[in-house]
């Protein structure tokens, strides 16, 4: 073994023990740490969406990520929108690939004055194939819908953890 290969993980340490001391001198502060951010929404804010089996989705993950609101101080409402676009037609106009664009916009309101707080805008999409059974194709179509829920929900947690810093 070569001594550069025993003095690597040292170095390592070194560099870690370096980022981490510059970034605490830019005032870098961990969101999830005590007293972060992000424990400040915990348990504090009450999801309101449509009732749709996609908006269910989305609002479980919105109350898992933050928490079920025992005392609710804010209301986040949210509104989405979901497309299906054709992506892939074979020569004989067979269709064998969606695309599924969807957008959240969503607004924070204070509990009680029901003052405006932010709000924002989110967007992504996924997609799935349509070249099995029936069954397999609406498997693939729930999939990817329930997969684009989850995104556009951890989309909006960070922008609340963000936001969350200034209320």
């Amino acid at each position: 073994m070569l001594s550069s290969d025993r003095q690597r993980p040292a170095l390592f340490r070194l560099a870690a023990v370096v980022a981490l001391l510059a970034a605490s001198g830019c005032g870098f502060t961990p969101v999830y740490a005590p007293g972060g951010a992000a424990l400040a929404l915990r348990g504090t804010v009450d999801v309101a969406a449509d009732d749709t089996p996609f908006d269910y989705r989305l609002r479980t993950t919105l109350e898992d990520r933050l928490g079920p609101a025992k005392t609710p101080v804010y209301v986040l409402t949210v509104e989405t929108s979901v497309e299906e676009v054709e992506a892939a037609i074979t020569p004989d106009g067979s269709i064998t690939r969606f695309n599924l664009p969807g957008e959240a916009q969503w607004t924070l309101t204070n509990a009680v004055t029901g003052a405006e707080l932010a709000t924002g805008a989110v967007d992504s999409f996924t997609a799935y194939s349509t070249t099995g059974t029936t069954v397999a194709t609406r498997t693939a179509e729930q999939d990817a819908l329930d997969r684009l829920a989850i995104t556009l929900a951890d989309l909006i947690v960070a922008r609340l953890i963000v936001v969350s810093q200034d209320l």
